[in-house]
């Protein structure tokens, strides 16, 4: 079986597959593509035999809206870390803006964020991160096919992106925060398409719950 849900802020993924294991009393349970704990939205998730294709859907290309706070960030680079920096935010315009998105657009490297579920040397980065550890990580290559502005003011901006597998939205909203100027964190995330799963289509738990009953 395959399962279309939305995944709930303060959430992490292992939280939902958990959920779900409870609610349809399967043993073998895994999800397609982690989503921070702040974040919301699609994920998909696969039960049994199912769960070989989980891999497949993971690698496929995927689609946010997303929320930049401007002149402040954080370590995690979303809601979860402590306001570590802070920094004046010149004036911009919409003209700007878009010109700036329009330069991540295509083929770029992208350097993981130490606060992630992503693997070095068998550790994953966020329990080094945990400790104050910062190790080198090599940038990986990512693909953004679409971004667009949806609205900003002068300390926010949300943009819609599609882009391919392994692309850090968190990152990607820091760097915009940079060439603005200034520095940026993420204050809201959700990933509205991963593949051909869209977010008007997925279940809450609440709905699979009372579905299973």
């Amino acid at each position: 079986m395959i399962l279309n849900i939305t995944k709930p802020v303060g959430w992490t993924s292992f939280d939902v597959v958990k959920k779900v294991k409870g609610i349809l009393k399967e043993k073998k349970v895994g999800h397609g593509g982690t989503l921070d704990p702040f974040a919301e939205g699609v994920l998909v998730i696969a039960t049994g035999k199912d769960t070989k294709k989980l891999t497949g859907i993971s690698s496929s290309e995927k689609s946010y809206e997303a929320t930049i706070k401007l002149g402040e960030s954080t370590k995690t680079l979303d809601t979860e870390g402590e306001i570590s920096i802070t920094k004046d935010i010149p004036s911009f315009d919409e003209k700007k803006i878009k010109s700036i998105l329009n330069s991540f657009l295509g083929e770029t490297n992208q350097v993981p964020p130490m606060f992630s579920a992503k693997k070095i040397n068998g550790q994953r980065l966020y329990k080094l991160a945990r400790k104050n550890i910062e190790i080198k990580r090599d940038p990986v290559k990512i693909n953004i096919k679409e971004i667009s502005l949806l609205s900003f003011t002068e300390k926010t901006i949300s943009i819609q992106v599609t882009c391919s597998k392994g692309t850090y939205i968190r990152v990607l909203g820091k760097d915009i925060a940079e060439k603005l100027n200034t520095v940026g964190y993420l204050t809201y995330l959700n990933r509205t398409r991963v593949g051909d799963f869209l977010i008007n289509d997925s279940v809450t738990l609440a709905q699979l719950e009372q579905e299973w009953k």
